[in-house]
C-alpha cells in the first residue's frame, strides 16, 4: 500500500512537471518564430529525446509544430486551421486582437509596446477566417482624434517580428524634407514616445546606429539575412532614441539652466523634448531645440520654474521682448483696476 502511494505521488509530480514544461515550451515558441533543437533543450534543461516527446505532446493537443532535421534542425510554431485548444474561442480571439490593434495605435496610453508584442503572438496562430473578421472590424472603426501620426498595426507587427527574429529588413524611407532613400538595416527595438513610433536600428550602409520614424517608412518591408544582435547604443535603446530626437538639427538650439531638481523637471519634460543633466540637488541643465523661438519660449514658461537662458542669444532677446509686452499689458490692467 505504501509503495502504491509513493508511485502515485511520483506519477502526479511527473505529470505536473511535464505540464509546466509544455507551457514553458509553448511560451518559447510564441516568443520567437524559430528555435534550434539544441537551444530549446538547453532552455528547458532536458535531453533531445525528452524535447521530441514534449513536441509530440503539443502536436497531439492541436498545436502545429513544424520541425526540420539535420545538424541545423529545429522547431517552429505555425498557424493551424483551428485555434489551439484551451486558449481562446473565436469571438474572444477577435475581441482581443481588435483591442490590441486599437491599443497599438496609441489610443490607450502606456500599453502600445506591450500591445504590439501580444498582437504579434496572437496573429501567429490566428486562422485565416479570424484574420478576415479582425481586418473587417478594424477597417470600419474611426477614432475621434489621434495624438500623433498614425502607424498601421501590421507594419508595427512586421517590424517587431523582424526585431524578435533578428532578421534584416529593407525599406523606402522619407526624410524630413520628403526625399526618399532605400535603407537596409538590422532592426533592434521599437520605441514609442507617446506621440510617435521610432525604430532603433543598425544602418548597414552607414555602418552606424540610426533612428527611423515608422510613419515615414513607405512601401513594403523586405526581409533579408539574419544578424547577431548588437549591444544597445547609449546603453539603452530608449535613451538612444531620446538623445537622437534631442539632437535633431533644429534651426534653434537652446541650453538653459532650470532652478529645480532634475527629478522634478523630468516629470514635465519628456525625453523626446530635450536632454536633462543634473547640476546639483537644486538645479539642472536642459538642452533642447525647436523650429521657432515662440515654441521655445512657451515651453520654458510652461515648465513653471525659474530659469536662465545661456544660448541662443535670439531666445534671450525674444524673451526680453515678451517680458516687456507682458509688463505693459499687466501695467495697463493695473491702471484700469486702480481707476
Amino acid at each position: 500500500m505504501r509503495t502504491d502511494l509513493v508511485l502515485n505521488l511520483w506519477h502526479n509530480s511527473a505529470v505536473v512537471q511535464t505540464s509546466a514544461r509544455l507551457l514553458r515550451l509553448l511560451s518559447l515558441f510564441q516568443a520567437q518564430r524559430y528555435w534550434s533543437g539544441a537551444d530549446l533543450a538547453h532552455r528547458l534543461d532536458v535531453t533531445a529525446r525528452t524535447l521530441r516527446r514534449d513536441v509530440d505532446r503539443l502536436r497531439s493537443l492541436g498545436y502545429p509544430v513544424h520541425s526540420t532535421s539535420g545538424t541545423a534542425g529545429g522547431y517552429q510554431l505555425g498557424a493551424g486551421a483551428h485555434l489551439p485548444p484551451l486558449l481562446l474561442d473565436d469571438d474572444e480571439a477577435v475581441a482581443v486582437a481588435l483591442g490590441l490593434r486599437t491599443s497599438a495605435s496609441g489610443s490607450v496610453a502606456g500599453t502600445e509596446e506591450a500591445s504590439v508584442r501580444a498582437l504579434l503572438k496572437l496573429e501567429q496562430v490566428l486562422p485565416p477566417r479570424l484574420r478576415h473578421r479582425v481586418a473587417a472590424l478594424h477597417g470600419f472603426i474611426v477614432p475621434l482624434s489621434r495624438r500623433g501620426p498614425t502607424v498601421e498595426a501590421e507594419r508595427l507587427s512586421a517590424i517587431a517580428g523582424a526585431c524578435r527574429d533578428h532578421e534584416g529588413i529593407r525599406f523606402l524611407y522619407n526624410d524630413r524634407a520628403g526625399a526618399p532613400s532605400q535603407r537596409a538595416v538590422e532592426p533592434h527595438r521599437l520605441v514609442h514616445t507617446g506621440y510617435r513610433w521610432y525604430l532603433a536600428a543598425w544602418d548597414l550602409t552607414r555602418k552606424d546606429w540610426r533612428t527611423f520614424r515608422v510613419d515615414r517608412i513607405a512601401g513594403k518591408l523586405k526581409t533579408s539575412t539574419r544578424f547577431k544582435p548588437r549591444k544597445p547604443p547609449e546603453g539603452d535603446f530608449a535613451a538612444f532614441v531620446s538623445k537622437s530626437l534631442a539632437s535633431v538639427p533644429y534651426p534653434y538650439r537652446a541650453r538653459i539652466t532650470l532652478h529645480a531638481p532634475v527629478e522634478t523637471i523630468a516629470k514635465r519634460v519628456p525625453p523626446s523634448a530635450g536632454i536633462l543633466e543634473a547640476i546639483d540637488s537644486d538645479s539642472c541643465t536642459l538642452n533642447t531645440g525647436s523650429h521657432s523661438l515662440e515654441t521655445l519660449a512657451i515651453h520654458l514658461l510652461w515648465i513653471g520654474v525659474e530659469f536662465r537662458v545661456h544660448e541662443p542669444p535670439e531666445l534671450v532677446d525674444h524673451l526680453r521682448c515678451l517680458a516687456e509686452r507682458l509688463q505693459r499689458s499687466s501695467g495697463s490692467t493695473f491702471l484700469r483696476l486702480d481707476g
